[in-house]
């Protein structure tokens, strides 16, 4: 994207306290006009606190932050005007048709009645529901549901859209089907604001944030966070009992930085030095594991994340 995109959403010192405790510290950043911005971190970090404040929902104790240029402080109406949202519980009416939902919210956001009808065949077009507009929600299977909540979420053309989590309980298939519509909303203009656990799904965002404990502790593209964060070399082991041999290579602080589970594989920052790979793979070969591949590998986002947040627990 080019730097001379506007930014959609502008950041500066954003700051929530409910008496003495920090939900938010001072975050800053921008989300370009476009962009896919992955929010990610663990619960209770303040993600939601962020999200409420940014939707005009919950007024900062300090600092600032604009979405589609009204200030969340003084114009929260004209934020909750511009944006959509899509929470990650399903809330719409179970018992009223596709249709019937697209009306009542149709109804909420005041579009102009000679709109409805095209804007209800828009959504149903891109989320591809058409066909289905007189089955209810409750009949429908989870992909279906989350794609009915986004065409309700986009019904007004809202400039930003906020998802939290929208591919929760979703299978692989149907995930993968989401992101196209996300990517489809990103080129018609709509900034894209979601927040998921999927470290896969946050590699296809145009930039990251992570927050941890209030304090926004990286941001960035993908490829920026993995050549800027990434402190370690970081080896991949495919062996039996891998959960078993972390123990191991944790005793030897020596070679090994931080060791994670990465699938069925291991991921391990190592000090860096000669034979590294092979004098890794003696230590475990010596408590009995037997390793079958062990190769120097990119560090994934779930590395640099681990190593982050282990810099903040051990700071």
């Amino acid at each position: 994207m080019s730097v001379d995109v506007a930014p959609s959403i502008v950041v500066d010192g954003l700051t929530k306290r409910f008496g003495d405790f920090v939900a938010v510290d001072r975050a800053s950043f921008d989300v370009r006009e476009g962009e896919i911005f992955g929010f990610l971190g663990p619960n209770g970090s303040g993600k939601s606190t962020l999200i409420r404040m940014l939707c005009g929902l919950l007024d900062p104790t300090d600092g600032r932050a604009s979405v589609a240029g009204h200030d969340v402080s003084s114009d929260p109406e004209g934020v909750k005007r511009s944006i959509g949202y899509m929470s990650q519980r399903f809330a719409l009416y179970e018992n009223m048709t596709i249709d019937q939902n697209l009306d009542f919210f149709a109804g909420i956001y005041e579009i102009a009645p000679k709109r409805i009808a095209e804007r209800k065949r828009h959504v149903v077009e891109v989320a591809n529901l058409k066909g289905l507009e007189h089955r209810r929600p409750v009949e429908l299977p989870g992909g279906l549901r989350q794609r009915l909540a986004l065409a309700t979420a986009i019904l007004h053309e809202p400039r930003v859209l906020f998802l939290d989590e929208p591919t929760g309980g979703v299978d692989p298939i149907n995930r993968r089907r989401f992101w196209d519509l996300i990517y489809t909303l990103a080129e018609e203009g709509i900034t894209v604001f979601v927040t998921t656990h999927f470290l896969d799904e946050a590699e296809h965002c145009g930039s990251i944030g992570l927050i941890y404990y209030g304090r926004l502790i990286a941001f960035g593209s993908p490829a920026e966070l993995k050549r800027s964060q990434a402190a370690f070399p970081v080896l991949e082991l495919e062996l039996p009992r891998a959960a078993d041999a972390i123990a191991v290579l944790q005793t030897r602080r020596d070679l090994v930085a931080e060791v994670a589970l990465f699938g069925r594989d291991l991921h391990v920052s190592v000090v860096d030095g000669p034979d590294i790979e092979r004098r890794v793979g003696d230590l475990l070969a010596r408590d009995g594991f037997e390793v079958r591949r062990i190769e120097r590998v990119e560090p994934s986002l779930e590395d640099i994340f681990i190593h982050l947040i282990e810099r903040e627990e051990r700071a």
